[in-house]
């Protein structure tokens, strides 16, 4: 054993690789993108790492690797349950060989993610063991654990991070390469029995995983990661449970004090009930402290009624803890004290630190995102024109001053919203944006029911070459894979034509003219069409010559500003300026203006 400094997410992919993982696969999502991204930098050639076309890919990769004997871990974030969810609940019944761990990191607030979903929830209703780490050591040590127990019960198991896990960082205790462990995968053995999922089949399975749950009630009630704490007074009569990142900020906030009985709970599925009768005998009020969904509340609130416990369980239920966003230190030390009787703590300099500027999510100074939407508005300016988003860094096309996006739902969701609007809407021009990555994860079906459909749409693929959100990881376009391999690129165009796209244009969006004129030539013709917006992320590119604006020239209209909103291009005592520490010469700004006071710049 040694220390090592370690981010969560790199904790969790050093303790998969000390549990014998064979095979990685994911998509993509923040906050678990670098868990894969660990395991393809610690990679000895042992490992096989993938970048997925998306999470249902992914687990059922996972999955057929998993069939072998071998064991897999599949990466993604909670919306990414979403689209793997069809193949999950499938293979809960069909079960696995080799240990299967799904990791699903979760993102109250959420900071960067379109819903606050629980993988708790998730995990009661597809009745797959939940394992719920609450700090950096423990998520390295818990993942090898959910290894174990995958192969032990031959079962999937969800591993639920949150964002303050995955992305904090703690020196811990990491096994020496010869402690860790090796697992040579027996291969896949025909058996129909076994592996081909019949109605006959589920309904036995389901009976075998309702008994295996009642079993791992009673096995998890002992699992070392789930702690019972004495109270320090024997006659206090309270008790406060949690779990995760939050039983962290109760640990916190009762320091120096005589804490009341403590439950940490590690495994929220299937909840270890004998453990938590324990916790409950003898006590009046318990506060339950969660995130997000009140999960560990409604457990207790049944036990209670189970086994006739006369005790007030509060929580997000009650209103005693916040029922939306993720907790804090602060939060939580609030909840305790109001629950004690405490006097709250005077803490008002820690809990309101002077205010930050205000710094909207903005594209990046000569994103060829913004130069894309921009050269769609201009070549439908005049007409009635619905712009259908997606999930992506374009997103941010829905800021001012572009204002370019009008719907967003889910990956690809862009597509068919087009379309549902152009059937009660036939007289609105309609264009649904989607990026490269988001093309091939989500959005090809999309493209194959408007053909089908007899849709009138414009499809516009945002193609910088990257998934640029989520850190620039590579994607059938790109033409390599996490394994280090060099292959052919997956045309986007082809694939439109491919599906029955006739008309595929592609332009370049930082040749303004250019891009209006195919925008306005596509747009009038009928049915399902495509442009491709080919260009680089500014991010991966090198500087270019920084754009100037020739003062003299210049009238100080800011059409500049309020045209693009580029933040390379400021006011600085009243003149527009352009910041050559940002500025990447990308042109766009001298074609929109109208005075030819800007020059430089490379397009």
């Amino acid at each position: 054993m040694h220390q090592e400094f370690l981010m969560g997410n790199a904790a969790i992919a050093r303790g998969a690789a000390a549990a014998g993982l064979n095979v990685v696969c994911g998509y993509p999502g923040t906050p678990s993108t670098e868990v894969l991204e660990t395991c393809a930098k610690i990679n000895d050639g042992s490992l096989y790492v993938e970048w997925s076309v998306n999470e249902k890919a992914a687990l059922e990769t996972g999955a057929g690797a998993a069939y072998c004997g071998a064991r897999s871990m599949v990466t993604m974030k909670q919306v990414g349950l979403n689209v793997a969810s069809d193949p999950l609940m499938s293979l809960a019944y069909i079960g696995v060989k080799g240990g299967m761990v799904i990791l699903v990191a979760d993102d109250p607030g959420p900071i960067s993610s379109q819903t606050e979903q629980d993988t708790r929830t998730f995990a009661a209703y597809s009745k797959l063991p939940c394992f719920d780490p609450s700090s950096v050591q423990e998520a390295y040590d818990m993942i090898q654990d959910a290894f174990a127990y995958s192969e032990k019960y031959h079962t999937p198991v969800l591993f639920r991070p949150t964002t303050r896990v995955c992305h904090g960082y703690a020196s811990i205790t990491v096994k020496d390469k010869e402690e860790c462990l090796t697992n040579q995968p027996e291969g896949f053995v025909k058996d129909s029995s076994k592996w081909v999922i019949f109605p006959r089949l589920s309904y036995q399975a389901h009976i075998n995983i309702e008994a295996r749950n009642v079993e791992l009630q009673r096995v998890f009630s002992e699992y070392p990661h789930n702690i019972l704490t004495p109270a320090a007074d024997a006659s206090c009569k309270k008790g406060i449970v949690s779990h995760g990142i939050s039983m962290t900020y109760v640990q916190e906030a009762l320091a120096g004090k005589d804490a009341p009985r403590l439950l940490k709970i590690a495994t929220p599925f299937p909840f270890p009930e004998q453990l938590a009768v324990e916790f409950l005998r003898g006590l009046d009020e318990v506060l339950c402290i969660e995130e997000l969904d009140p999960v560990i509340e409604r457990e207790l609130t049944y036990l209670c009624g189970k086994y006739h416990l006369n005790v007030n369980i509060r929580g997000k239920l009650t209103h005693d803890v916040k029922n939306a966003g993720e907790n804090t230190c602060a939060s939580v030390a609030g909840n305790i004290a109001d629950f004690m009787g405490w006097e709250k703590p005077a803490s008002e300099a820690m809990d309101s630190p002077p205010e930050l500027p205000v710094r909207p999510p903005v594209l990046c100074a000569g994103c060829p995102h913004r130069a894309s939407f921009y050269a769609v508005k201009q070549a439908m300016k005049g007409k009635k024109a619905v712009f259908c988003g997606d999930i992506g860094c374009y997103t941010l096309g829905n800021a001012m001053p572009l204002d370019m996006v009008d719907t967003c739902l889910c990956m690809g969701a862009g597509v068919n919203i087009t379309q549902g609007i152009g059937r009660i809407e036939p007289d609105t021009v309609c264009f649904a944006f989607v990026g490269d990555s988001t093309f091939f994860a989500s959005a090809i079906t999309g493209a194959v029911n408007a053909v089908y459909n007899q849709a009138n749409m414009t499809l516009v693929i945002l193609d910088n070459s990257t998934t640029a959100m989520t850190g620039h990881q590579p994607h059938p376009g790109t033409g390599r894979t996490m394994m280090g391999q060099v292959v052919e690129k997956v045309s986007i165009e082809a694939v439109l034509r491919g599906v029955g796209v006739k008309t595929v244009e592609t332009v370049d969006p930082l040749n303004l003219r250019a891009a209006v004129d195919t925008v306005q030539r596509v747009a009038e013709q009928p049915g399902v069409k495509a442009i491709i917006f080919k260009s680089p992320c500014a991010v991966l590119i090198k500087q270019g010559t920084p754009s100037v604006i020739n003062q003299e020239a210049c009238m100080q209209c800011k059409r500049c500003i309020k045209q693009l909103g580029c933040p390379g291009i400021v006011l600085r005592d009243g003149k527009v300026m352009i910041e050559q520490s940002l500025c990447n010469g990308c042109g766009l700004c001298a074609q929109v203006c109208t005075f030819n006071a800007i020059s430089g710049g490379e397009n």
